[in-house]
């Protein structure tokens, strides 16, 4: 009986057999695993079955026996792969779709080409009927129980890749499971394992559903109301999670400088009283950085399924360290699906959409959750909710128009000029997140107290600066509005509902497979060892540059029979497995077979390692070890060579320089850094880099507003930085944040900070007498102590123009504070939150002094 006739017995009526072809798996535990698959069609719409079979050839359809179906859409992908396995068959084809990886290994020849031109053909006519294609015909098929030798290729963690190592999900009771969760440090076996009970968590879990409300809303620095009913309590029934997010919670200086605010509590009793009385919830966590605070509650009834709970903060204020904008977030195991809510206020004004793709991509990089291992980032979970004053406005339309347009429900017309609609099209920010229709009146700017649109001189255009975005399959988005009643902000709160697919545990199953996991491991260990090939051995990175990091990438393909578990691992001696130079992600992961891990290897000099390239060498030279659990080492080489900066230099050094440090040669330049007591020419009282850019902020900068308080654009510093070791006749580029930002990143890049590390026990212990403070500086380097003086000088006469630039001497001090005193090195990590903050107000105290007193008497005998 021919092949084509035994499949049309399997298949249901009207289900038509296109192409048929037959290929080795190169994925599993089982060598040359021979996989059958067939092309059906039904009404125009096309998926792809993978059988095995109990005889080769089959006989009759009670041979055959389907292991996965996958329809043929905009997820499905075919490729061929150049990294696979070796087998004798001559092409290797990657086949993929949303829950689906296949590597298969087939001959050349007429009958393949058929069947991938048939198969080509389905994908275009997908393309172009997609609208009208129906695939519920596809679900009326039950595949096998469990097929191990296809449960490599599923890669059913939501957004997490293949290339990451998996530590588990599994919100079920510890007792339960027969393997160590969450964080612990696992055995390669468990991990193998781990890892295939993760990979096959679709057999034994369920689907349920469960409503989340996220709630977001910049209260402008206002006390609390006495019931935020009409914001939190909106929808008939109670959600199961609530998330609710919060931006200038307080706008008060203590708050800004300190991180303290008593509104914390304040606004936590307010939204606890005004929960859903129906759901009886219990705080999961919450987070706080200045004025951004991010509560998570549960119902009380779901607690026992919520795991692994952690929090991070991210400041995206000048220099990466004030928390006036930036991030704050939660992520939980609910069940067995990870979250992740992140609550944030990006960069402020119309213009600024630049500053606020790069604090989104900031957050995106620095926000890591680092009690697992490895190490969570944002993407790193099945679902995300982004959501706070994310301050896109609307450009191109002036607000007269507007608001004209708005009055008359046309909010289509004015959101095609929405900023973040347009970056999010662009592909700069948000790629791969969803928004709802907005379909309700601009949340900002109004006058508070009422529901008028900004009557103050600046007549602000209408904007849809808060917002909710989300991340993720078997999300549903039920409702997403504004709550214009509530008016004591300039903003409006916004509120979304969510209908959100979670997968719950099956015990009973999830025994059973793991059992016959474990059966099946068994028997591979006994047989394969891990076996990988690495495309390069050798990492060369050229003309690595002060804070421009640079990237490099090392594929580790597996080419063996078995799952391998890879680390980079320490050294002998060293106490890193890298140079801190050097980052590696992912840093340990699981490669399965036929599969590739590609790995990112940035280099990025920044002021930790830059003294030590100045001072030391300008090659970069390290030697990695790659270590296969059950299997050898393999080492990989990474070298460089460092373009020397003045960023790095120390203070000394900058005022020997009289010309850019790009002309200085090396030797030379290592002579100035280690013999300073040989040196004979006449120095700068102050180096000229210091000088170049404080004239520029003295001549430019004066009255602009949050002067070292907003951060600078990244590739404005990269400019300035050139400008700065190049020497150019060409004026000095960037913005006034930008220079500002790069003042503050020389003087905190130097070996030794302006007042040594010797004083700073000195310093701290004397703040409260102005007289002591001025005892010390007194007894400064000279270099030093005019370095001091002459940015104190400038400081001071910035802040004559505080009606223009809004500033406050407590905030510049603040800011200066950390950058004159700065911490030992060896001191910072082990300081409880209430230590640091008890240093960083006598620093700011430090500095206070010298920023509201007569500084001539120090200045008398300092030439400038």
């Amino acid at each position: 009986m021919e092949l084509a006739a035994i499949m049309k017995d399997k298949l249901n009526a009207g289900d038509n057999v296109v192409a048929l072809h037959e290929g080795v798996l190169l994925q599993g535990w089982s060598p040359k695993a021979r996989r059958l698959l067939a092309l059906v069609e039904r009404n125009s719409s096309f998926g792809l079955f993978v059988f095995t079979t109990s005889r080769n050839p089959p006989q009759a359809f009670t041979d055959l026996t389907i292991n996965f179906v996958v329809p043929i859409d905009n997820d499905f992908k075919c490729d061929i792969d150049s990294l696979s396995a070796e087998s004798n068959s001559d092409i290797y084809i990657n086949l993929s779709a949303r829950n689906f990886k296949l590597l298969m290994g087939m001959d050349s020849g007429h009958e393949t080409n058929n069947f991938f031109n048939e198969l080509s053909r389905s994908m275009e006519l997908y393309l172009k009927n997609q609208q009208t294609l129906d695939f519920q015909w596809l679900k009326k098929y039950n595949t096998n129980d469990l097929d191990l030798e296809l449960g490599l290729m599923m890669n059913i963690n939501g957004d997490n890749t293949q290339n990451n190592i998996i530590t588990a999900n599994m919100a079920v009771s510890e007792n339960d499971i027969p393997f160590p969760t969450g964080t612990h440090t696992l055995s390669s076996r468990e991990s193998v394992i781990q890892r295939q009970m993760i990979l096959s968590e679709e057999q034994y879990t369920n689907a349920q559903n469960f409503s989340i409300y996220i709630g977001t809303w910049n209260v402008n620095g206002q006390p609390t109301m006495s019931s935020l009913n009409d914001w939190l309590i909106c929808d008939s029934e109670p959600p199961d999670i609530y998330a609710i997010g919060f931006q200038e919670l307080d706008l008060s200086k203590e708050a800004f400088l300190f991180n303290d605010s008593p509104r914390e509590e304040e606004w936590l009793q307010a939204v606890t009283k005004s929960l859903n009385s129906k759901g009886n919830y219990r705080k999961v966590s919450l987070v706080r950085l200045v004025g951004m605070m991010l509560i998570v509650f549960v119902k009380n009834k779901h607690m026992d399924h919520v795991k692994n709970v952690a929090t991070d903060t991210v400041g995206t204020g000048i220099m990466g360290k004030l928390g006036n904008k930036g991030g704050v977030a939660v992520r939980m195991d609910f069940h067995n699906t990870s979250f992740c809510f992140v609550n944030t206020h990006l960069a402020a004004h119309v213009e600024e959409y630049e500053r606020r793709n790069q604090d989104y991509h900031n957050i995106c990089s620095r926000m890591i959750f680092s009690n697992f291992t490895p190490p969570k980032t944002v993407k790193d979970h099945n679902q995300v909710y982004w959501f706070g004053d994310l301050n896109y406005r609307i450009t191109e339309m002036d607000a007269i128009s507007v608001k004209d347009l708005v009055r008359k429900n046309n909010f289509k017309t004015v959101l095609e000029a929405d900023q973040l609609k347009q970056q999010h099209r662009a592909g700069n920010v948000f790629k791969g997140y969803k928004e709802g229709s907005i379909n309700f009146l601009p949340t900002y700017k109004y006058d508070p107290g009422t529901n008028d649109w900004d009557s103050s001189e600046k007549n602000r255009a209408p904007a849809w600066c808060d917002r909710i975005l989300w991340r993720g399959n078997s999300i549903k988005q039920i409702a997403y509005r504004s709550h214009p009643n509530l008016l004591i902000s300039d903003h409006k709160p916004v509120s979304a509902l969510f209908e959100s697919e979670v997968k719950v545990v099956d015990l009973t199953k999830y025994r059973k497979i793991h059992e016959h996991i474990m059966k099946k491991l068994d028997k591979a260990e006994n047989e394969y060892l891990p076996q990988v090939m690495v495309d390069n051995t050798e990492i060369i990175f050229h003309k690595v540059k002060f804070m421009e990091p640079q990237l490099k990438e090392l594929t580790v393909a597996n080419t063996g029979q078995v799952p391998v578990q890879f680390e980079f691992i320490k050294k002998l001696d060293d106490s890193t497995y890298c140079k801190e130079w050097l980052r590696i992600e992912p840093f340990t992961s699981f490669i399965d077979p036929g599969e590739k891990c590609d790995i990112t290897l940035e280099v990025l000099i920044d002021k930790k390692s830059a003294y030590k390239m100045i001072s030391g060498q300008d090659k970069l030279y390290d030697i990695l070890v790659l270590h296969l659990e059950g299997g050898k080492d393999i080492f990989i080489t990474v070298t460089g060579n460092y373009e020397r900066s003045c960023f790095g230099c120390s203070l000394e050094t900058l005022c020997y320089l009289k010309v850019p440090i790009k002309n200085i040669p090396f030797g030379k330049l290592m002579e100035l850094e280690n013999n300073k007591s040989n040196l004979t020419s006449d120095p700068y009282p102050v180096p000229k880099e210091v000088w170049y850019l404080v004239d520029h902020l003295y001549r430019h900068g004066l009255k602009q507003e949050h002067l070292f308080e907003q951060s600078g654009l990244r590739s404005e510093f990269i400019q300035i930085r050139n400008w700065l070791d190049n020497g150019t006749p060409d004026a000095l580029p960037g913005s006034v944040h930008s220079v500002a930002e790069a003042l503050l990143i020389l003087l905190d890049s130097t070996s030794e900070p302006i007042i040594p590390y010797n004083l700073h026990a000195t310093c701290l212990s004397a703040v409260s007498y102005y007289s002591q403070c001025k005892q010390i500086i007194s007894q400064l380097p000279e270099r030093s102590k005019n370095v001091f003086l002459y940015l104190c000088a400038f400081l001071q006469e910035l802040l004559n123009h505080v009606n223009d630039n809004k500033l406050d001497v407590k905030t510049i001090a603040s800011v200066f504070g950390e950058i004159f005193i700065r911490d030992p090195p060896r001191s910072r990590s082990d300081k409880s939150s209430h230590t640091r903050t008890s240093m960083s107000r006598k620093k700011t105290n430090f500095v206070y002094h010298f920023l509201v007193n007569d500084q001539s008497d120090l200045i008398i005998g300092t030439s400038f």
